[in-house]
């Protein structure tokens, strides 16, 4: 270190304890030894803590934790229902997932479609997801991946910052021997109570060459926890409305509508299962869906799982079980 800086530090490290000293003797108090005897009631202390790698608790599942700078439930980090999407992944998260749908047709061969998807959470509120799809009508039918998709989607706020928390989505699919089609969602999901779920998406879909065909989806799903982190049963509907560039006023109506199941045997892994089955004449008999996904990053509360770094927050004073309580108000709008 130069010499002639070693004065001027301890002119800065004299005047840093004169400024200290002085802060502390301005903030000292006379105590009355008759406010000792007066019992302070935890219930009117307002002061916030600051706490670090703890769980962030606002009920007594951990699946509804707030984790990562968005300060959304751990459950959220894990696709819930098959049909239909919530929210956005944290950012650094980075998951794959293996689809497998069968429908099965009024008239015709089985419809199989297998689909390989990995999805990385950015930041900003940003998800993006990359799919190759393979489709197989039949037994005998060609087997090869013949489809690609791109998706991305976008959190227009931080968890509970607006009712619903409303996420806007955008498709782009390629498929080898039909038209290119984009599809646009709003996405929309919240907790109406503790261990129940929902989510709803409203999509429009438009074909890019072909029959030009255009689809208006409602997409509706509910689950409640049966074991925290572990087990959950619901149920979904799915109902479309789909014309044609020849005929826009001549509909063609699907609804299916049945039961679905999360499993998760382990903190990073989920296996999504849901049988829908088809009401109406247009509508295919039923269609099945089977999702096996995992995530490289550790669930937070789950044992091995590592708390978000970015998971700290300023939180309300509180405590169930030794752990920090958030009550849902105290989430500020981002």
């Amino acid at each position: 270190m130069h010499s002639s800086m070693i004065p001027a530090l301890s002119r800065l490290a004299a005047t840093s304890l004169v400024a200290a000293s002085l802060s502390l003797f301005t903030h000292a108090q006379i105590v009355n030894p008759a406010d000792k005897q007066q019992a302070v009631d935890p219930a009117q202390e307002t002061d916030s803590t600051f706490v670090t790698g703890q769980r962030l608790q606002v009920s007594e599942y951990r699946e509804e934790d707030r984790v990562g700078p968005y300060r959304q439930p751990e459950w959220t980090k894990f696709r819930r229902f098959p049909s239909t999407r919530v929210y956005v992944q944290p950012p650094g998260h980075i998951g794959v997932e293996w689809w497998m749908r069968p429908t099965l047709p009024c008239h015709g061969p089985v419809q199989l479609q297998n689909q390989y998807e990995i999805e990385f959470g950015l930041p900003g509120r940003f998800q993006l997801d990359l799919y190759l799809v393979r489709n197989q009508a039949g037994n005998d039918g060609p087997a090869d991946v013949d489809e690609q998709k791109l998706e991305a989607r976008w959190a227009l706020a931080d968890w509970d910052a607006i009712p619903w928390n409303p996420t806007l989505y955008l498709e782009l699919a390629n498929e080898d021997s039909a038209p290119d089609s984009i599809e646009a969602k709003l996405l929309l999901g919240d907790e109406f109570s503790p261990s129940w779920h929902r989510g709803a998406n409203l999509v429009f879909e438009h074909e890019m060459g072909g029959a030009l065909e255009n689809a208006h989806e409602l997409t509706i799903g509910v689950s409640h926890t049966l074991d925290d982190q572990r087990l959950s049963l619901g149920a979904e509907l799915k109902t479309a409305l789909i014309n044609p560039h020849a005929d826009r006023s001549e509909f063609e109506e699907e609804l299916l509508v049945g039961p679905s199941l999360q499993y998760r045997p382990t903190a990073r892994m989920h296996i999504d299962v849901a049988t829908l089955v088809g009401i109406g004449v247009d509508s295919p008999a039923a269609q099945g869906f089977l999702v096996i996904g995992y995530e490289f990053w550790a669930a937070p509360g789950r044992p091995g799982g590592v708390p978000h770094a970015a998971s700290e927050l300023v939180l309300e004073r509180g405590t169930t079980a030794g752990m920090p309580v958030v009550p849902r108000s105290s989430f500020p709008p981002a």
